[in-house]
């Protein structure tokens, strides 16, 4: 893939009326009427139930591209048979007066047969050993539909750029793979995690938190936290420092917890790495993720006065 090119300074944002779309033709007319074929189209996919990490996404995509696309699409393949497709949050018309105030051009905001006629598709994206761990394992062919739908999108809209959100991280790090395992001219880029005053990495499920359950689920970023600053000490040091803070938290089943390498591959001894949580809280499940600076422990011995 070729380099990232220099970052555009940010455009302030302004309230737009942003065009909506639901049909794949009409997508085609807005894109013509912003100038797509020689304008970088920038695209956010999302489910929707939008909150300010999307925003934050949308100002990262505003400044690689010339028009901001948004998609908003709750895909049913990437649901288990057990998990929450029916009651996911959908607030279309709050997700368009929030699009409206964060200066995006055009809303592709399509129906299910809009994105898969004639049903669910029998060609897909197979997403590969990656997709197996960690919430690939607790989902098994939940990866199977985000690509699948994601290369759907790119298809459709042929975004310049495409920003994804690093909370989802396995998310990204397959969608990266695929762009680059299947040639696709869409540059993929990471949007930092936002969060809450207390720690709390924003989602569209903390919705569905009880009082009781946001307390419980702080001990995620406390963890990770913790983790992150055991990193002089070397993986082993990282795990523990991260799993002595959860064991306490009784509102925690947790599902994983895990250091990996930045490509999700075997944790190094040394240098970069990423440490991942998922858990259920109430009957929510969560994930959260920071980036951890591992350490030689000799090394850091070697170095106190």
């Amino acid at each position: 893939m070729s380099a990232e090119p220099t970052a555009r300074p940010a455009s302030p944002r302004q309230r737009v009326d942003a065009r909506v779309v639901t049909t794949r033709a009409a997508l085609q007319v807005g894109l013509r009427e912003h100038g797509a074929g020689s304008a970088r189209v920038a695209l956010v996919p999302t489910m929707g139930a939008l909150h300010a990490g999307h925003v934050a996404l949308f100002d990262e995509a505003r400044t690689r591209g010339d028009v901001l696309v948004v998609s908003i699409f709750v895909n049913p393949m990437q649901f288990g048979p057990s998990e929450d497709l029916a009651a996911y949050p959908r607030s279309l018309d709050a997700d368009l007066e929030i699009c409206d105030e964060n200066g995006v051009d055009l809303v592709f905001a399509p129906d299910l047969d809009t994105v898969y006629p004639g049903g669910l598709p029998q060609v897909t994206i197979e997403p590969g050993a990656v997709a197996t761990i960690l919430d690939g394992a607790s989902r098994p062919g939940h990866f199977r539909g985000v690509l699948t739908v994601v290369a759907k999108l790119f298809g459709l809209v042929q975004p310049a750029i495409a920003v994804f959100g690093e909370k989802d991280y396995q998310q990204l790090v397959l969608i990266r793979r695929m762009a680059a395992d299947l040639c696709l001219a869409t540059e993929i880029v990471g949007g930092e995690t936002v969060r809450d005053p207390d720690g709390l990495a924003l989602s569209s499920r903390n919705r569905y938190l009880s009082a009781a359950d946001r307390a419980s689920a702080l001990a995620l970023s406390r963890a990770l936290r913790a983790g992150q600053a055991a990193g002089a000490g070397g993986p082993d040091d990282v795990l523990v420092a991260a799993g002595a803070v959860l064991a306490v938290e009784p509102g925690l089943a947790v599902d994983y917890l895990a250091l990996r390498a930045t490509d999700l591959g075997e944790a190094p001894e040394t240098g970069d790495a990423r440490l991942l949580v998922a858990a259920r809280v109430g009957t929510t499940r969560l994930i959260d993720n920071v980036a951890v600076r591992l350490q030689d422990r000799r090394l850091s011995s070697a170095m106190q006065p």
